[in-house]
């Protein structure tokens, strides 16, 4: 169950950054945004999933929370730091790039 709230909340943060990003930008960097989102979600699934297995059995502290659903908890933690840093927007509703920090 907790992981089907993960997998749910990924895929709405998805459709988000996609329609805004498309609104606001251009469908190829709607679809380079998607395609970045899905690769650091995979590869980060992979580096979670080993460093957990480290430390915790594959039976995890019960059934609905085994070492799938905790590597899944520790990636969305990270994630959720990382893109609120990626997707920062300033005050008027822009996304802060490099050019605008050099200012």
């Amino acid at each position: 169950m907790i992981s089907a709230l993960i997998f749910s909340a990924h895929l709405i943060f998805i459709l988000i950054i996609f329609t805004k990003k498309r609104q606001n930008e251009s469908l190829a960097s709607a679809f380079t945004n998607l395609a970045l989102i899905i690769v650091l979600f995979a590869v980060g699934w992979s580096i979670a999933t080993a460093v957990v297995k480290l430390f915790i059995d594959s039976k995890g502290f019960g059934i609905q929370f085994d070492s799938d659903t905790i590597s899944l908890t520790l990636l969305s933690i990270v994630e959720y730091f990382f893109y609120k840093f990626y997707y920062h927007e300033d005050k008027t509703g822009q996304t802060v790039t490099a050019d605008d920090t050099e200012k």
